[in-house]
């Protein structure tokens, strides 16, 4: 027989609602746990509408104009250049680069109307330097092969190709400037069709932009590979993935999905101090991370609170706190004790990133900035535990798999130089995220190949502060020679 529940035993959803002690304890179990279940969900969709970018992964972009504008410390300074600053000028080239000097010279005296010799001249005149770009003229090259009957046998040989002629109607630098108008500078295949008209009066087909891109990544395939080779030992990596749209083939590491599901794929990159990397595979599960990373990755792996990324070690594993402030500020939106244990949670991270950046700016040594985080790091384990013991469901869930992995909170503190962000990969992945609005994902798996390795040579080369435009023609030119494609990778200092 059930006792009558005190009003303490009612759920923590259902309190804001007119139902008595007495009335909850005369309901029957299985509409107590329907009513519980409902309400949770409800409780579920009114935070998921709430969501912003403040409180989640998502942009600022999805924000609604409701949302009201983040807070800025007003600095009492007009917008623009102080007074005192500099300022800054383009330097003149030098005079071995200068194609054409024209002397002006003023021909009477603004003054007196004096007229100046006609050979006087201002040993230190003012100089203004004007860059013009010379009109581009497309040049085409025809190849005529012969076939020429044999006088002997009556049968007719045709000249082999050329070393190094494409067999397509584009050249080296044309394939290499329309997958850098692609990759780089996020131009739609139309609209990389309309430049080529506008600028150098050629006319192509989006089809021939796709063909192009699929040469230069061809190209491009074995640098990309061994770039990717380089992540299992690399001593710090930034993952990050994003959504994205495959349309239809196989992926060569994760099996297919179900049909309903084969639209949708995954853009992951990898950053390391040397090299980014993009892939796009079918799953967001561990498996794509350990082909990746390998099962024992050397370095420290900065990541979110995404489960994929679960199955790393902890103690070489640091995750994000700027995430972890978001889901906090979703935290301290919870009524009751969740909202309690969100809003200690917001204070603490605020002065962990207050003492962080001291270090950073060498304000403070790092042993102290390992003393000053020790109190927090005990207040934060605290509230996790306090909140998986007494919080609602979700809230509990939330501070038990943080949990399970704490020690990744605190890498950061424990190994010096570790960012206590996944900022690196956000940024990374961000041009991936451009082309996907451009192009709205790819057909299929060849395409994906080209997308994955365009935007790791893009990326990596940025990084590297080289060329992508010289680094794709050259690249381009080696596969047209049997040579293999320069490399990716930084040259080692001697």
């Amino acid at each position: 027989m059930e006792t009558t529940p005190t009003p303490s035993l009612l759920p923590a959803s259902l309190t804001a609602y007119a139902i008595s002690a007495e009335e909850w304890a005369a309901t029957p179990p299985s509409v107590r746990r329907a009513l519980t279940s409902l309400e949770d969900e409800c409780a579920r969709l009114r935070e998921q509408a709430g969501q912003t970018s403040r409180n989640s992964s998502k942009p600022p972009s999805s924000d609604p104009p409701t949302v009201p504008p983040r807070e800025t410390t007003p600095t009492g300074r007009a917008r623009g250049g102080q007074p005192g600053h500099p300022g800054t000028t383009r330097p003149l080239a030098p005079p071995a680069q200068v194609a054409t000097v024209v002397p002006v010279r003023p021909a009477v005296c603004a003054h007196c109307g004096t007229a100046f010799p006609p050979d006087a001249v201002d040993p230190h005149p003012h100089r203004h330097q004007v860059v013009e770009v010379p009109p581009v003229v497309v040049t085409l090259t025809e190849y005529q092969r012969h076939a020429l009957r044999c006088p002997h046998c009556g049968r007719r040989t045709r000249a082999p190709w050329p070393a190094g002629v494409p067999r397509g109607c584009l050249g080296p630098r044309a394939s290499a400037l329309i997958a850098t108008a692609t990759a780089q500078y996020h131009l739609a295949k139309r609209a990389v069709a309309a430049l080529l008209r506008d600028w150098f009066s050629l006319t192509l087909s989006p089809a021939t932009v796709c063909t192009a891109e699929q040469r230069v990544s061809a190209a491009c395939a074995a640098p990309v590979a061994a770039a990717v080779a380089t992540l299992p030992t690399a001593r710090r990596v930034w993952m990050d993935e994003t959504g994205w749209r495959q349309a239809r083939d196989p992926d060569p590491v994760t099996p297919d999905p179900p049909p309903a599901r084969l639209p949708k794929a995954w853009l992951w990159t990898a950053v390391t101090p040397e090299v980014t990397v993009f892939q796009i595979r079918r799953s967001r599960g561990s498996p794509v991370v350990t082909a990746l990373l390998g099962a024992t990755p050397d370095g420290i792996i900065h990541t979110d609170r995404w489960n994929g990324y679960h199955g790393l070690d902890p103690p070489h594993r640091q995750l994000c706190w700027a995430h972890l402030q978001r889901a906090w500020t979703q935290l301290s939106e919870r009524p009751g004790l969740a909202g309690e244990i969100g809003a200690a949670l917001l204070a603490h991270t605020q002065a962990l990133f207050h003492t962080w950046h001291q270090g950073q700016a060498g304000t403070l040594a790092w042993p102290a900035v390992q003393a000053a985080l020790a109190p927090v790091q005990t207040a934060v384990g605290d509230l996790l535990r306090d909140g998986a013991a007494r919080a609602d469901r979700r809230t509990a869930t939330t501070c038990h798999r943080l949990l399970q992995v704490e020690p990744a909170l605190w890498t950061f503190v424990r190994v010096p130089g570790v960012e206590p962000t996944n900022n690196r990969a956000e940024r990374a992945i961000r041009p991936g995220v451009l082309y996907r609005h451009t192009s709205f994902g790819t057909q299929g798996d060849a395409g994906s190949r080209a997308v994955e390795r365009l935007l790791t040579v893009v990326a990596t080369c940025r990084q590297q502060q080289r060329n992508v435009l010289a680094y794709l023609i050259a690249a381009v030119e080696a596969a047209l020679h049997d040579q293999p494609a320069p490399s990716l990778l930084p040259t080692p200092t001697p």
